[in-house]
């Protein structure tokens, strides 16, 4: 095993403090957006103790692929780390997005490289050619946009805004009635959808004047009529109190708006449009960082190349429920063969244990190469050749040839009635992609 430092991302939409409060240390006083656990290029975790040579993951998965992934890893993924990891903090909406097939990250990336552009680069689509299929799994209360609504309940909404802005004493858009008859119409609902979708994320005059009379209309309610309204219309005024007459705004209308309580789940397969728009949580992926951005974000937008990538179909959201095993490993498998998530949380005692905790000893579910980073308290990794302690924020990499990996409670996390928090990240079954429902193949 080897004891690994995660990257801290600064992004602008991070939280400020939620990170801090997590691990129990100071706030730094800027934004702490995300935790990286992992191999990708971009920033690959620091072995905190070096051995032969490797300063970080990649490279000590580079030196000997087959010890650190195992055989089948290695054959169905190829010569690194399929997954990554990370810690959530979103204080703010993060940018409208949608993540790529593996032919279209494969296709763009050889695009952008044949045209010169800069992997770097602040107007690059594709920073690597893998899909980014995901999951976030909810540490505190999670508020997200994920996927297209039914366009009959998308119809209501974008109704009840126009009613919304008559009773104020506002003409109603005429862009409202459209959208409205225009997801009621006799076609098929990814067409109703992509109609509509298409002309809002166009923007323009039209666009943005409805946005601001929409967000000026919700701001105005008394607290009570505030209280009243579905939630996607409340979260107008948020939305464009982050991103002025941002398109995105009216395209929430479109979309699911979930809330995940502590302990929920959801996965996110390519062309599922979406957008975290706060909370605390642990986002796991496929080792890549392609995103396709569409709007409610300063960053690059590009319109044409995400509309090759969307999923117009609605569906419902896509949650993710937990499976306990004979063994106490409670797991989250969703229908991807990068990653499953085994959620760690040892009490003191039986006595103590609320029923998501183990009093037990818990042995970490491997199923080749395996992250295991602690939350809260700290724990100890006991294997056949060594035992490693991890405190908040450690992380450790257990390379594919080393198990049974069992999780104990430290001795001084015993001392303390809290228990410990963990996760483990391996890869899923060979035969879980199957289950995604067909990605899209759109002639736009």
């Amino acid at each position: 095993m080897y004891l690994l430092a995660g990257t801290l991302r600064p992004y602008a939409w991070g939280s400020t403090t939620a990170m801090a409060e997590l691990f129990g240390r100071d706030p730094s006083g800027e934004p702490e957006a995300e935790l990286w656990f992992g191999a990708h290029p971009g920033a690959p975790s620091r072995i905190t103790a070096p051995q032969g040579g490797a300063a970080t993951l990649d490279e000590l998965i580079g030196a000997d692929p087959e010890t650190a992934l195992g055989r089948e890893s290695l054959a169905v993924h190829g010569p690194s780390l399929p997954f990554l990891a990370k810690v959530l903090a979103a204080g703010s909406p993060l940018s409208l997005q949608v993540h790529p097939t593996q032919e279209q990250a494969r296709a763009g990336f050889a695009a952008e490289d044949a045209a010169g552009v800069d992997r770097s680069a602040s107007n690059r689509n594709y920073k690597d050619p893998n899909h980014k299929p995901e999951m976030i799994f909810a540490l505190t209360r999670f508020e997200a946009l994920c996927g297209f609504r039914e366009p009959a309940d998308a119809a209501r909404l974008f109704r009840s805004l126009s009613q919304l802005l008559e009773d104020s004493g506002r003409p109603s858009p005429a862009l409202l009635a459209e959208s409205a008859s225009d997801l009621d119409a006799g076609r098929p609902d990814p067409e109703k959808l992509e109609k509509v979708f298409r002309r809002l994320i166009g923007g323009g005059e039209e666009v943005r004047e409805t946005v601001t009379a929409a967000a000026e209309t919700v701001r105005a309610l008394d607290p009570e009529s505030r209280t009243d309204l579905d939630p996607a219309l409340a979260g107008i005024d948020e939305l464009d109190g982050y991103y002025p007459a941002d398109p995105g705004v009216l395209i929430s209308l479109l979309l699911n708006r979930v809330s995940l309580h502590p302990g929920e789940a959801i996965y996110l397969p390519a062309g599922n449009v979406h957008a975290y728009l706060s909370g605390l949580g642990v986002e796991v992926m496929a080792s890549s960082d392609n995103v396709l951005r569409g709007g409610l974000t300063p960053k690059h937008v590009d319109i044409p190349e995400l509309l090759k990538t969307v999923d117009f179909r609605p569906l419902g959201v896509p949650r993710v429920e937990a499976e306990v095993t004979g063994l106490g490993q409670e797991l989250y498998r969703p229908p991807f063969s990068e990653f499953s998530l085994q959620r760690l949380e040892l009490a003191q005692t039986a006595a103590d244990a609320p029923p998501s905790m183990s009093a037990a000893d818990v042995p970490v579910h491997q199923n080749g190469p395996t992250l295991v980073f602690a939350l809260r308290g700290s724990l100890v990794l006991d294997t056949p050749k060594q035992d490693l302690v991890l405190d908040p924020g450690d992380c450790a990499f257990i390379p594919a040839d080393e198990s049974p990996v069992i999780a104990k409670l430290a001795a001084h996390s015993a001392q303390h009635d809290d228990g410990a928090l963990a996760f483990a990240v391996t890869t899923g079954s060979a035969g879980a992609a199957a289950a995604v429902p067909d990605e899209p193949q759109l002639e736009l």
